[in-house]
Formats: C-alpha cells, structure tokens, sequence
C-alpha cells in the first residue's frame, strides 16, 4: 500500500498544485488542502451500506471555486467470457483511472449499440459522473490495465472493461467544470 499511498498523494498534489495556481489568479478565494488516506480508499471499498455502496464509489467531491474535483474508487469483479461488453458515456466529466490492483481490458471509443441515458435520479449520476448514457460496444479499442497504470477517459468518449479474472479495483479522479457533482460530498463511510 505504501507505493499506491505515495502514487496516490502524487496524483492528488499535482491536482492541488494546478488548483493552486488557478486560486493565485483571484486572490480571494482560498481552498483546504484534502487529502485521502490509503485507509479511507479500503474502508469505503468494503463499505456495506446503502448510499455509496455499488460499483462506483464516490469518496469526496471538493469545490475549487471555479470548478469541483471528484475522487472515487471503483470495484470491478470478474467478467465471463464472450459476454456483452457494457459501455458507459459521461457527457460533462473527465475521468482520470487510477488502477491499483487487479487487472483486465479497458475497451473505448467504437460503436455502441442500445445507448439510452441513464436517470437523473441514478446515485453514480448524482454524485459521480454527471448526465451518463450507456449500452454494448459492438466494436472499439481495447487496451490492457494493471496496477500502476493511468488512464485519461475525455468526457463523452464511451469506455467499459473486458476480461478482468479475479477484480479490477482503481481511482477515478473527476474534474467536475460544470458544478455538477455535489460540493462537499463526503462517501457515508467517512462521514463524522
């Protein structure tokens, strides 16, 4: 965990490094400093309750002042073979992955068939990615991840994930410049 914690707080200063210089522009405005341990990553992993329990976990969404910033940890478990490869759109929000163990196929772009949008009301719409549609890719590129690995997933672009055996688990760090994501959010698990 000591590498992941260091890539971690890596990942997150260089984030409060880019904020900083966007607060030196206004000098009215100020921002904390947010850090999240390696700990808080597992406990909300294992988390058991309702609201932050699925898929994508949100952690924390901090306000910048001119745009939010999203953390989450994701759990995938293993997919079966020849099975549909789900694909996921986010119209207004950037993901940056993460991954910290597991491995499997990170599919993008390409054809996606059935693509709806997912409800407002949907918790992963609400306090992690913002207006999402999905359906199946019936194509798209596919590339390997494993831990250590960073990935950019522009807004719009549809991504899902392949051939994982055992589990995928990995951050995903949001920029949020539409305000959608709720300031302040803290994942239920942390909450004191």
């Amino acid at each position: 965990m000591n590498r992941i914690a260091t890539i971690l707080l890596f990942i997150v200063g260089s984030i409060v490094a880019a904020s900083a210089w966007l607060f030196a522009q206004s000098p009215r405005q100020t921002a904390a400093v947010i850090g999240i341990t390696a700990a808080e990553i597992e406990t909300v992993l294992k988390y058991s309750g309702t609201e932050g329990a699925g898929t994508d976990r949100q952690i924390r969404v901090v306000d910048l002042g001119a745009y939010q910033l999203g953390v989450g940890v994701l759990h995938r478990g293993p997919t079966r073979a020849g099975a549909p490869i789900a694909a996921i759109s986010h119209s207004q929000v950037t993901e940056v992955f993460y991954i910290l163990s597991g491995s499997g196929v990170l599919v993008t772009s390409g054809a996606v068939a059935n693509e709806q949008p997912f409800p407002p009301q949907t918790e992963f719409v609400r306090l992690a990615v913002g207006p999402s549609t999905g359906g199946t890719f019936t194509g798209g590129d596919r590339r390997k991840v494993a831990p250590g690995d960073v990935i950019v997933v522009p807004a719009g672009v549809p991504h899902g994930f392949d051939d994982i055996t055992d589990h995928l688990d990995y951050l995903s760090v949001r920029p949020d410049t539409a305000k959608l994501l709720p300031a302040g959010y803290v994942h239920p698990a942390l909450r004191k």
